[in-house]
């Protein structure tokens, strides 16, 4: 997001708190200024939004929680009931989607008054409870060897790169799933048994590791362990039991938190959703304690995260990680913009918003709900995305629905339960915010009103609100998003005079009684955004609307990525509207490219950041970048299989395995080497040719002692010997694979091995390619 847009932030404490949900038994230590109106006060009507919801909703009762529950049961010494679901699930992080699923379906009983969510909230929580009576420690969970791993680390036998703890994926990531499932079972649907449960997890994590050191403690908290101090302070919450506030700070992660108290951004090459949840804890902390460095932490990283490291749509993140501050022009992938990061980062937004009930907050949040998460789902099938692509041509991937459970997957199960989560807001004097324009109807029995929000926001840029129960004598407060100018209202007809902070909120005092009909206007405009390091890669916007270019599919088979080629500066220049349909656009370029809402887009490739050129430099640069592109497009033909060195998805996905490995980032790339006789190997996929070469990309002044041999299924191809040998700069250099390796293969194992007292690396990317025609 644009500095213009997301102003900068500060606290208003009143002598009024509100309690963020019901449930808690614990008083928060802070003094609101407004909090969010509970799912089961706001019901949404029909709109984009409401389909989107009642797709997930129709997915999540397709899917069968005894598939869900299959290693739950397994591992605690019990027949399953089902057979364990496919991806993610019948891999070492089986367990994570059940506690998603948990609290989507109880989101969206909240959200609906659906009983069938419940039923399926309450019959988890019974047989959660039997695996954990079966167990008989306490502890319920669906990791392989979860008993070995958690004996390991208990004992301070502590092992992990990562993405990894003593061998198992990410365990604590896992549990902090199924622990926050069972408090949202507690939370939105009354069910005390998974409050039980809960209790019984926090009371195992509590005596198991007890006897860590803080060091050690530490040491394991550098595999990423989810949000954790964010369930754990919540279970303090529901209990009043101090200890679980103690237990939630231990989980407070040194390395990468110390930093964010001093307001240093050292984000650069940290797995971006690794941080987001261990901050979402510092809020929940902060709000439980009213520790001013908590505070402090989550602010910070909320301002640099969407001011510095988010890209047009909201989101963050490429290939899962950040990068440097305020450097996004060069990173557009396949793989921009996890979708978990999004809904993190609404989650850490709310937080904050009660604090301080500033529009800049929503601002944010509705770019991310329209143009990040809205996309992420297909209003057809209901399936949702993991990454969202901003690599101009690409096209989104959605999941299947036995056969993904990615992170993404479980956390788009819960994204669309919550769209009725923000739009509307209630002041600690008894006022109302309007946050969000999305078709809802409000019930708010303590004051026995009853408001109805009707329109076609965005395809118009007119809501009306209407008192159908009760009367109001307070202020309502209806945000003025960043996006519009002139914002106006009247009442019943009437134009309301009054102040309009722009940005801000418009402020009503007029009483209301039933049958006032109140109508909002925000007129919207073409806008642009530039990358925060290139003003010539520029994005399109229509008020809080990303428009994306729809690709012809003959221009793509020719290759042709339109650019956009003006002298002029003024984008409602390029752009011709279409009187028929309001949200409908045409990109008046070399290339007449249609221009839609992202969120429109589901099937057709697509690009949302432009190459902008001036007549004259197109003139020059026409075929140094049409080369480059050629160029990068036929090696990617040419690519049989690509590994990105050191992020945790490829290289779990390659099978990656080491010893006396490391991994770190250097000038915006990722490396991984191994030292003093350690390797590292990954599997990568021939696609059955029978010729192959391997690329690797190192560092031209890496030298000293790096002697090391690359080996192809436990053969050696070649011995390499780093020797500085093109300082500052990165290389490729090229190994042909024999072909007698390659023979009726469709996979090998390549690895680096480190000689005696020698490095294996830095290696900095590897990719497999079949030989130039």
């Amino acid at each position: 997001m644009k500095n213009n847009v997301l102003k900068t932030l500060g606290i208003i404490l009143l002598s009024t708190g509100i309690q963020a949900q019901q449930g808690f038994t614990v008083k928060d230590k802070v003094k609101y200024k407004a909090d969010l109106f509970q799912l089961n006060e706001v019901r949404l009507l029909d709109s984009k939004f409401k389909n989107a919801m009642d797709k997930d909703g129709e997915h999540l009762l397709a899917l069968e929680p005894d598939r869900l529950l299959s290693r739950f049961r397994e591992f605690a010494g019990l027949s399953p009931k089902g057979k364990i679901y496919g991806g993610w699930e019948a891999r070492g992080i089986s367990g994570h989607s059940l506690g998603h699923y948990l609290t989507a379906v109880s989101l969206m009983y909240a959200a609906t008054g659906d009983q069938r969510f419940k039923e399926r909230a309450d019959y988890i929580v019974n047989e959660l409870a039997e695996c954990q009576k079966k167990k008989g420690t306490g502890y319920v969970g669906a990791i392989p060897d979860g008993d070995k791993i958690f004996d390991e680390v208990a004992a301070g036998n502590i092992r992990s790169q990562g993405f990894d703890l003593n061998g198992g994926w990410v365990p604590w990531y896992t549990q902090h799933k199924v622990l926050a499932g069972l408090v949202d079972a507690y939370m939105y649907t009354g069910n005390k048994k998974a409050k039980e449960i809960a209790v019984a997890f926090s009371d195992w994590v509590d005596v198991k590791f007890k006897n860590l050191t803080k060091e050690q403690f530490q040491k394991m908290l550098d595999c990423e362990h989810g949000g954790m101090s964010e369930a754990l302070a919540n279970v303090y919450a529901i209990t009043g039991n101090k200890k679980y506030l103690n237990l939630s700070q231990r989980f407070y992660h040194e390395k990468v938190l110390t930093p964010l108290e001093n307001q240093k951004d050292q984000l650069a090459g940290l797995h971006a959703n690794t941080q987001i949840p261990k901050v979402i804890g510092t809020a929940r902390d902060y709000e439980l304690t009213g520790n001013p460095k908590m505070h402090t932490v989550s602010d910070f990283f909320w301002k640099e995260v969407t001011n510095h490291h988010s890209y047009v749509i909201g989101g963050n993140s490429n290939y899962e990680h950040f990068g440097e501050r305020d450097k996004l022009a060069n990173q557009l992938s396949t793989n921009t913009t996890e979708t978990c990061n999004s809904y993190n980062m609404l989650k850490l937004t709310e937080h904050l918003y009660k604090l301080d009930p500033s529009s800049s907050f929503m601002d944010y949040y509705e770019r991310v709900i329209y143009n990040h998460i809205l996309p992420s789902l297909n209003p057809e099938t209901g399936m949702v995305l993991y990454y969202f692509p901003l690599k101009s041509g690409e096209k989104k991937i959605f999941g299947t629905p036995d056969d993904s459970f990615w992170c993404c997957t479980g956390t788009g199960m819960e994204n669309h339960a919550k769209y009725g989560e923000a739009i509307y807001a209630k002041g600690s004097e008894g006022d109302l915010y309007i946050n969000l324009f999305i078709p809802s109807v409000l019930d708010w029995k303590e004051k026995g009103l009853k408001i109805r929000q009707t329109g076609n926001f965005p395809e118009s840029d007119k809501v009306t609100f209407t008192i159908e129960e009760g009367s109001f004598k307070n202020k309502i407060y209806f945000r003025v998003p960043a996006w519009t100018s002139n914002a106006s209202l009247k009442i019943n007809g009437k134009t309301v005079k009054g102040h309009l902070n722009e940005g801000s909120y418009f402020v009503l005092s007029d009483q209301l009684k039933k049958g006032d009909v109140i109508e909002y206007t925000m007129p919207m405009q073409l806008h642009k955004e530039t990358m925060p390091d290139d003003i010539n890669k520029v994005a399109m916007l229509y008020g809080p609307l990303v428009l994306a270019g729809e690709l012809d599919k003959e221009a793509l088979k020719a290759r042709e990525i339109p650019v956009l080629v003006t002298n002029d500066l003024d984008i409602n220049n390029w752009i011709k509207t279409d009187d028929s349909n309001k949200l409908k656009f045409t990109l008046e370029n070399k290339q007449k490219t249609p221009l839609k809402p992202l969120y429109s887009i589901v099937d057709n490739r697509y690009m949302v950041y432009w190459d902008k050129f001036s007549t004259d430099e197109w003139k020059v640069q026409k075929e140094v970048f049409e080369k480059q592109r050629r160029d990068e497009e036929a090696l990617e033909a040419r690519t049989l299989d690509h590994l990105r060195i050191g992020e945790m998805q490829p290289e779990r996905d390659h099978q990656f395995e080491g010893k006396n490995t490391f991994t770190g980032e250097f000038q915006n790339m990722r490396w991984r080497d191994a030292r003093d006789g350690g390797y590292f190997s990954f599997v990568m996929d021939t696609k059955n040719s029978p010729e192959a070469y391997l690329i690797c990309t190192y560092f031209g002044s890496d030298g000293g002692k790096r002697s090391f041999r690359i080996l192809v299924d436990n053969v050696e191809i070649a011995k390499e010997v780093l020797k500085a040998k093109k300082p500052n700069s990165f290389y490729d250099e090229t190994y042909k694979i024999p072909s007698n390796l390659l023979k009726n293969k469709s996979k090998i194992t390549i690895q680096f091995a480190a000689d005696p007292e020698n490095t294996a690396g830095g290696l900095f990317d590897c990719r497999l390619v079949k030989p130039e025609n």
